[in-house]
């Protein structure tokens, strides 16, 4: 019987396992009324379409218009089925608001750290 065993790639060439200690963590704040502020685990692709890079805060309407539609429908597929229990969190990477465009004048440059008033003076 031949030997069909296939070797394993050297580590250094393996990708890594995708496990939550590689993933990033969004929380989601919603307008709705009964919201709970979920917080999920994304891959770095998905991560990415959500957030443009350097960004770490995103508005739906905005991710949505930036598309690819199918591409986003499947990221957050898999992503709601990541719910992580805050107690468990070590760091939140984004925050995805939904119907809260009134937050957006907060947020000018899309990065929490940069967090303004409408007067222009830091929050922090």
């Amino acid at each position: 019987m031949p030997n069909t065993a296939v070797k394993a790639a050297p580590a250094a060439q393996r990708p890594l396992p995708t496990t939550l200690e590689h993933m990033k963590n969004i929380q989601v704040i919603d307008g709705a009324m009964n919201s709970v502020y979920d917080i999920f685990a994304a891959t770095e692709d998905e991560f990415s379409l959500i957030f443009p890079e350097g960004q770490d805060i995103a508005f739906i309407d905005e991710v949505l218009a930036r598309g690819p539609r199918e591409s986003l429908d499947a990221a957050f597929s898999e992503i709601w089925n990541r719910r992580l229990p805050k107690a468990e969190v070590m760091g939140i990477h984004g925050i995805l608001f939904y119907e809260l465009e009134h937050k957006k004048q907060y947020y000018p440059t899309r990065k929490d750290e940069e967090a303004i008033n409408p007067n222009g003076s830091l929050l922090r």
